[in-house]
């Protein structure tokens, strides 16, 4: 019998339907990680691009604003720098604050200072609590947002009274100064107008103040056509001649000394919340790694058969692409068995000058020669899966033909 030997009829190589299998969790992943980034690419298309911007038509920007207060004889220029706003302020000019919370500490004491005194109206839209205890100091912001978007007036304020129920409804404000507290929402005002005390009014001009607004919607396009959000946008940024629209921007950079940090950027109910998830993470820690009492050795209770053994070998050969080990592990084996069979010692099986010509004796004529059986015994690895098995069958025969009495 010779050592070579057929390719078998199963394959090595994983079927179409192993590697579906095996790669369906990873495509489903992939399918909705591309989902996940169409459908987020979507949304963004429909994005608040140029929010709270005067030349802007997009639904969520402010041009319908500026032109009705184009039409009643009201200018808009928009700044996006803390130097031009302040140089803006005066008494025949409105400041609105698009976002004021974009300011640093330093940026909003500045702003009030240059505001304060100068006869002009600021407006301030939806500032957050440190934002708006710096540009209107005695002002506090409650930390629950209104629950109704829009919202009655139920004050005295001529612009308010006129404009009726409109879409405040958002951060809620209290003072201890004297103000008109409009559109409240449970006892507490979504828009503030604080007199200043410093300005008088006078024939030309009337006297300078603060107004508060807790939420942005009167401002928007989409918005404006509801309820009596034109009549209130209007009648609050066209008290002046001049309507200065300050937009915060990259340009305006901030005092170096002001620079604000990593975790100073992010907003504290993501500090709080990953605080509390740090804190469940600990305790389930330390719930699943409890004892009840020292742990104690126990032997196990079943014998595990020396195929499902090898079996598991296998499997790790394959997985590993170690075709080189699973062949190393063949030939040795192999070897180990046969050098008692040819009268070799087992300690120089390994040796194929002491077991080559003993195996070659014991085989005669062409199932004995030499340079076949050092190929197949001492060879290089295989370079695919079906040689890996064609050299197991090929072992295997050998092996059964040398037994052959």
């Amino acid at each position: 019998m010779t050592t070579e030997a057929t390719l078998p009829t199963t394959a090595a190589s994983p079927t179409a339907r192993q590697v579906w299998t095996r790669a369906r969790g990873i495509a489903l992943a992939l399918v909705l990680l591309l989902v996940g980034a169409v459908a987020i690419a979507v949304v963004r298309s429909d994005a608040r691009h140029g929010e709270l911007d005067p030349r802007s038509a997009d639904p969520y920007g402010s041009r319908a604003v500026a032109e009705l207060l184009a039409d009643r004889g009201v200018s808009t220029r928009v700044v996006t720098t803390l130097d031009e706003a302040r140089a803006a302020a005066g008494p025949d000019t409105t400041l609105l604050v698009a976002v004021p919370d974009l300011l640093t500490e330093r940026q909003q004491t500045g702003l009030h200072s240059a505001t304060s005194g100068s006869g002009g109206r600021t407006v301030l839209i939806a500032p957050g609590g440190a934002a708006v205890e710096r540009l209107a100091p005695g002002v506090t912001a409650d930390p629950a947002l209104s629950v109704d978007s829009t919202l009655a007036p139920a004050c005295d304020l001529p612009a308010a009274r006129r404009a009726g129920n409109a879409d405040t409804g958002g951060i809620r404000y209290s003072t201890h100064l004297e103000a008109d507290a409009c559109y409240p929402s449970r006892r507490l005002a979504t828009l503030l107008r604080i007199p200043d005390p410093s300005t008088k009014a006078s024939a030309e001009a009337a006297p300078g103040d603060t107004v508060v607004l807790g939420a942005r919607d009167i401002l928007f396009n989409n918005h404006l056509d509801e309820h009596g959000n034109a009549s209130l946008a209007l009648q609050l940024l066209g008290s002046r001649d001049h309507l200065v629209w300050y937009l915060p921007s990259l340009s305006d950079l901030p005092d170096p000394d002001d620079e604000r940090g990593f975790f100073d950027l992010l907003p504290s109910g993501w500090l709080w919340g990953t605080l509390q998830l740090l804190i469940a993470a600990a305790l389930a820690a330390l719930w699943r790694a409890r004892r009840l009492g020292p742990l104690v050795p126990e032997k196990l209770p079943v014998a595990i058969r020396a195929s499902e053994t090898v079996e598991g070998r296998a499997r790790l050969y394959r997985k590993a692409n170690a075709r080189d080990r699973a062949a190393t592990a063949l030939r040795s084996a192999t070897r180990t068995r046969l050098a008692p069979l040819v009268g070799v010692p087992v300690a120089q099986a390994d040796s194929p000058e002491a077991l080559l010509p003993a195996l070659s004796a014991h085989l005669h004529g062409a199932h004995g020669d030499g340079q076949t059986l050092h190929t197949l015994l001492f060879g290089p690895p295989p370079g695919d899966d079906a040689a890996l098995i064609a050299l197991a069958d090929q072992l295997d025969a050998l092996e059964r033909e040398v037994r052959r009495p």
